[in-house]
């Protein structure tokens, strides 16, 4: 406790003393030993977002935890989707317009009623909303869901399965890897 209130007063001197043009997002991440570290910079994956530019304070985790709760999601299995997906960059942009942590593409993103999809909590509800509809339309099938997050739908169902793209294959098999690590891995958060 003592820490998070001196980190939090040294946050608010730095935050009075910088000019308003260098502030950027901050970036947490606890160690296994339980140290925490904060950057502006993220030098691994296991870094989340901590608080917006803007001075919005807000957890990733809290939101991956509430959307993965609302959808009947495991949360180590949204966490790897935006693993494989973004690497957990809110701003990622993928050569086919695909946006945010999830990659919602615009279609995607407008069917799911997400008007921003580089905003962490429109992206990760959307997605999230989309992976529970892919688990429900393939019974349950992780592997089924995952290939139609993936490829679409249409894709699973024309092949009658997981569509024969290296890719799509790819994509299973670093979901399902991370998967695993993040059942494993259990962050402490501020």
């Amino acid at each position: 406790m003592l820490l998070r209130g001196l980190f939090l007063q040294l946050l608010l001197l730095l935050m009075l003393v910088l000019p308003a043009d260098s502030t950027a997002d901050i970036y947490k991440y606890v160690d296994a030993n339980g140290c925490i570290h904060f950057t502006n910079t993220p030098t691994t994956s296991n870094f989340d977002i901590y608080m917006r530019e803007d001075g919005d304070h807000f957890s990733l985790h809290d939101i991956i935890q509430r959307y993965s709760r609302h959808f009947r999601l495991e949360e180590a299995l949204v966490r790897a989707v935006i693993k494989v997906e973004s690497n957990f960059n809110p701003k990622a942009v993928s050569r086919r317009g695909a946006q945010g942590l999830m990659q919602l593409i615009p279609q995607t993103a407008r069917l799911l009623e997400v008007s921003d999809p580089l905003d962490p909590e429109q992206c990760v509800r959307g997605g999230s909303r989309y992976l529970r509809m892919m688990l429900d339309q393939f019974d349950g099938n992780l592997d089924l869901a995952l290939a139609a997050y993936n490829a679409g739908p249409t894709a699973v169902k024309r092949y009658g399965g997981v569509p024969p793209f290296t890719e799509t294959q790819g994509y299973l098999v670093k979901v399902k890897r991370y998967l695993q690590h993040y059942r494993t891995v259990k962050d402490t958060v501020l």
